[in-house]
């Protein structure tokens, strides 16, 4: 299949919005389009990375699902009734990402924990310990240009996976041939199904206070920490 077969694809499919088909039909350059399609955004040992947009080849709430339905179906393959706590940084789309990806994984049955404000990763580290999660999402491209965001994925140690954990994700993760099988809830349902349960003051406070226990020069915090 080529990339226009790819692109064809994308504007013909009923799962693909109006908002996104638009985007797409207003490209002229088939240079772009080719670099839009011509490949599958890969899935690799950290995740996804990529330019935000539409197309096989770029980061949107498709790409997102499917990365997603594919971690979904390895988690419930390995672990009973697992959980997964999901964190977003500033960047562009960031909040979307991480709401749509806590979205499949409820349509999935399995129960989420999201942080309600963007938050930095070394949270996210800390809420798969302290929540007793199997896994981890966060949506971030750390040093990438603007243009770019990621989608990183933690076991349940609270680090990011191991190559053999990663290995084992991607090949569900390719088994997605369609967007058909990703399974997406309200996020309204989601939540009073408590299958997506928002992470608030709590974890907030009892993160501080164990970096606290970690600090050895307590007197310089406290006189120049401002």
């Amino acid at each position: 299949m080529n990339y226009r077969d790819k692109y064809n694809l994308w504007v013909n499919s009923p799962e693909i919005d109006d908002v996104t088909k638009a985007e797409l039909k207003n490209i002229i350059d088939e240079t772009e389009l080719e670099d839009r399609f011509y490949k599958e955004l890969e899935f690799g040992t950290g995740g996804l990375r990529g330019i935000i947009g539409a197309g096989s080849n770029r980061l949107n709430i498709y790409t997102v699902g499917k990365a997603t339905q594919g971690f979904a179906n390895y988690l419930n393959n390995k672990y009973t009734s697992p959980k997964v706590a999901i964190a977003y940084d500033s960047r562009h789309m960031s909040k979307e990402f991480s709401e749509y990806a806590a979205r499949v994984l409820a349509g999935n049955g399995i129960k989420v924990y999201l942080y309600d404000r963007l938050t930095p990763t070394p949270m996210l580290s800390y809420a798969v310990r302290e929540l007793n999660c199997q896994g981890g999402i966060v949506l971030t491209a750390s040093h990438n240009p603007k243009e770019y965001n990621g989608y990183k994925v933690y076991g349940d140690d609270g680090c990011q996976v191991t190559d053999a954990s990663a290995n084992e994700i991607i090949t569900f993760v390719n088994n997605i041939e369609s967007f058909a099988q990703v399974t997406v809830m309200d996020i309204k349902e989601a939540v009073e199904k408590r299958l997506v349960n928002y992470i608030g003051e709590e974890i907030y406070t009892s993160y501080i206070e164990r970096v606290k226990e970690l600090t050895i020069r307590k007197e310089l915090v406290k006189n120049h920490g401002k």
